[in-house]
């Protein structure tokens, strides 16, 4: 499939507070992250490459040692192997993180 209509792509809820939907392709993946203010991605890494930006709302995103705060049109990049952890600050706010490869446990 080459389309996406994604807010008719089935919610997944990997935390509290925390609704994914995934575009998955080969060598890339799309997961697009709703968000409650409060809700956590708590501290892990894994071997994907990750970037991501900020569509709407904001984040304080850990990367490693550094903390800060991501809004609506930041971006950042996570490497491979790096711990990292979100935190969400605005009801409503919406992420965008793109892997490579993709997970196979979003998929």
């Amino acid at each position: 499939m080459s389309y996406y209509d994604v807010k008719s792509i089935e919610a997944k809820k990997p935390a509290a507070g925390v609704e994914m939907r995934v575009v998955s392709g080969e060598r890339m993946m799309m997961v697009f992250f709703a968000m409650k203010t409060g809700a956590e991605v708590p501290e892990h890494a894994h071997p994907h490459e990750q970037m991501g930006t900020v569509i709407k709302g904001s984040v304080e995103l850990t990367i490693g040692q550094e903390t800060q705060k991501v809004s609506q049109g930041g971006a950042y990049l996570i490497p491979s192997g790096v711990t990292h952890r979100a935190k969400c600050l605005e009801n409503g706010t919406e992420v965008l993180d793109i892997f490579s490869p993709p997970r196979e446990e979003y998929r």
